[in-house]
């Protein structure tokens, strides 16, 4: 289980305000890149906190309101759209919605904890911790807020496009998003830079 091992230990290097970066909908070929920052107090403990992608729904959601609903807990949480992860390519839009979800903390935090590898283009002091939302608890945080606001955001997507299944695969490229696809179009949240959206907008041979 994750714990603050890490932020202790930057802590105790001099890093007094640390928030853990996580994010979420990398892989899709529909909807937004979403991240969230959070920095958690220096007491924090929590039995149940983890890496987003092994609890379940139900548990994700509780959290969810659970960091929510705590004064202690500072949190900001960033979202990059389709439209602008086409002009910037998915991983600069997913280091932008990074960068915009710490600079969502007011004051800054001194140090980012960001799950996964280093980030050159990250424009604050920062830390890269492979697997950290499976190491540490602001990042586990971090991942369970920007995994639930993207969900929500997709359940919301199916309404306004319907057809899809948004609301089931959350844009993933399964085989019944590929299918509706194929049947309907690209709706105006797809990424049209990502091969199977792009490919229906070839002409015919």
């Amino acid at each position: 289980m994750p714990d603050l091992s890490h932020e202790s230990h930057w802590r105790a290097a001099g890093y007094a305000r640390i928030a853990g970066i996580d994010e979420a909908g990398r892989g899709p070929l529909a909807g937004p890149v979403v991240a969230a920052a959070v920095v958690l107090p220096e007491d924090f403990s929590h039995a149940e906190l983890n890496d987003s992608k092994k609890l379940g729904a139900a548990k994700r959601e509780s959290l969810y309101v659970e960091i929510l609903s705590d004064p202690r807990i500072e949190r900001s949480v960033a979202v990059v759209p389709a439209g602008e992860i086409d002009k910037l390519g998915i991983l600069r839009a997913t280091h932008l919605a990074m960068a915009r979800a710490f600079e969502g903390i007011a004051p800054l935090p001194d140090l980012a904890l960001i799950d996964g590898r280093p980030v050159p283009s990250f424009p604050y002091e920062h830390r890269a911790l492979v697997r950290g939302d499976s190491l540490s608890l602001s990042i586990a945080a971090a991942s369970i807020l920007a995994k639930v606001e993207r969900d929500r955001m997709l359940v919301e997507m199916a309404e306004r496009h319907p057809g899809y299944g948004f609301e089931r695969h959350k844009g993933y490229g399964t085989a019944a998003h590929l299918d509706a696809l194929a049947r309907l179009g690209p709706c105006p949240e797809h990424r049209f830079s990502f091969a199977p959206v792009a490919q229906l907008r070839l002409p015919l041979p």
